[in-house]
């Protein structure tokens, strides 16, 4: 009888050790999944944080920024005339910043969307340096300044206005 007793208990005990088994896989498996489940959304924001930081980084490089050429350096500042004159050249860029399209537009003083060329510039809204394709877009704000000539005397001057530049990259 004492047997019979001895066995039941070890077998009582080994039941609860697999229970207590399971019931701990299962509680990891559902903290990993939670975890899991955020990590999905903090690639998501760290991809949108690299546009950003992309759009920005592109704003800033010598074929795009101001540079000294209007008095100080300026971050987030286009020389849309240095711009212009690389326009046809820029195409080549496309795959050494890594991105499906590079367009810039006017924002204030709104002008028609026009696409800028040598022949219409200044009088036009948006320069398309890399023609888009299919992709998200992520813009930032920048100034576009340009050098200026006072119709009434021969002084030059630096206009600058509010712009954005859009940068898609590809999914």
């Amino acid at each position: 009888m004492k047997q019979k007793k001895a066995q039941v208990k070890m077998q009582q005990t080994a039941f609860m050790l697999i229970a207590v088994t399971i019931f701990l896989v299962m509680a990891g498996m559902f903290i990993i999944v939670i975890r899991f489940s955020s990590l999905q959304d903090t690639a998501e924001l760290l991809e949108e944080r690299n546009a950003l930081l992309l759009v920005s980084k592109i704003a800033d490089s010598p074929e795009f920024s101001c540079g000294n050429a209007f008095g100080s350096p300026r971050s987030n500042c286009i020389d849309t005339d240095k711009v212009i004159a690389l326009t046809g050249r820029l195409r080549d860029y496309s795959g050494f910043w890594g991105v499906s399209g590079i367009e810039i537009r006017r924002i204030y003083p709104a002008e028609a969307g026009t696409e800028c060329s040598s022949e219409n510039y200044p009088e036009c809204g948006k320069i398309t340096v890399v023609p888009s394709e299919q992709g998200t877009g992520v813009s930032n704000f920048v100034s576009l300044c340009r050098k200026e000539q006072e119709q009434s005397s021969s002084r030059i001057y630096d206009r600058c206005e509010i712009g954005k530049i859009v940068v898609v990259y590809g999914d």
